[in-house]
């Protein structure tokens, strides 16, 4: 199993250059960014955490800018969303950036995606919260029509464009992986239809290893191969047990949390993962 982390790129924080170089020198095997585009002050929506809302949901970066110093400094680290909220994207702009930063960085980007919480958020992007799942699904298959096919279109309740040239293409044929955040079943049968792999988060101590068999079976069930889908968890725990349980079960990837530190107590913090790292091998 490969370990990396997830960092809300702040502009406070550690600049994503440096944060990649400092994790690829360390062995870590990737890097995800987190994104909001912005907080409507309303604070309608809940913080699905509970509590106030932490200071870093309204500071982020844009990811795809952030990843795009952090693959400049590295060789071989893997560059990842986590997540993009697409319904928030236009899908055009948003396929364009992909395959821009997936060629560029020579195929290393993973593509991490999600629907999002925020009702005021997504509105602001001309989404409702009701129908942000359809949206997501058409744009992503927009975006894959648009990363596979030389002359592209899509026309879906969503999406609808007649048939256009774009380029670049992806380095990752037919595109970098995409996989899907969430915990419900209706999360994992949407991994099965449309995506290539899961990111449940361990948040309320869900049973990642439960779901993760559920998912082979809802594979199964939908025609797809189970072995095709692999699982990313999002906020493992820093528990050398959890993470060797995770790797029995077939879990693919284990991010660690980049806490919301200042440069040295960020770089306190990834030493302190070193003995994790060893351990997984």
């Amino acid at each position: 199993m490969r370990l990396g982390v997830f960092y809300f790129p702040t502009d406070y924080g550690m600049e994503a250059g440096a944060l990649a170089r400092a994790l690829e020198e360390r062995g870590f095997e990737s890097l995800f960014l987190c994104e909001h585009t912005h907080i409507p002050v309303s604070r309608r929506t809940p913080f699905p955490g509970g509590g106030p809302l932490p200071r870093r949901y309204v500071h982020t970066h844009d990811p795809f800018v952030a990843l795009s110093f952090a693959a400049a400094a590295t060789r071989r680290l893997l560059l990842g969303t986590g997540i993009c909220l697409v319904p928030q994207r236009d899908p055009i702009v948003t396929a364009k950036a992909v395959a821009s930063l997936d060629q560029l960085s020579g195929g290393r980007f993973v593509f991490g995606i999600g629907a999002g919480w925020n009702a005021e958020e997504m509105e602001n992007h001309g989404t409702r919260y009701e129908t942000r799942f359809k949206v997501m699904r058409e744009r992503v298959l927009a975006m894959k029509a648009l990363w596979t096919e030389e002359e592209a279109s899509f026309h879906g309740e969503f999406v609808r464009f007649d048939p256009v040239w774009c380029w670049p293409k992806p380095a990752q044929r037919p595109h970098p992986p995409i996989l899907l955040g969430g915990e419900s079943d209706h999360t994992l049968r949407r991994v099965a239809a449309f995506c290539d792999g899961w990111f449940p988060r361990t948040r309320g101590g869900f049973d990642v290893a439960g779901g993760t068999a559920r998912l082979r079976r809802i594979a199964e069930a939908a025609g797809r191969d189970p072995a095709v889908l692999s699982v990313t968890v999002f906020g493992a725990p820093a528990d050398a047990a959890v993470l060797e349980g995770y790797r029995r079960h077939g879990i693919a990837r284990a991010l660690l949390e980049v806490p919301d530190l200042d440069r040295d107590g960020i770089l306190r913090a990834l030493d302190g993962y070193l003995p994790l790292l060893r351990a997984a091998g």
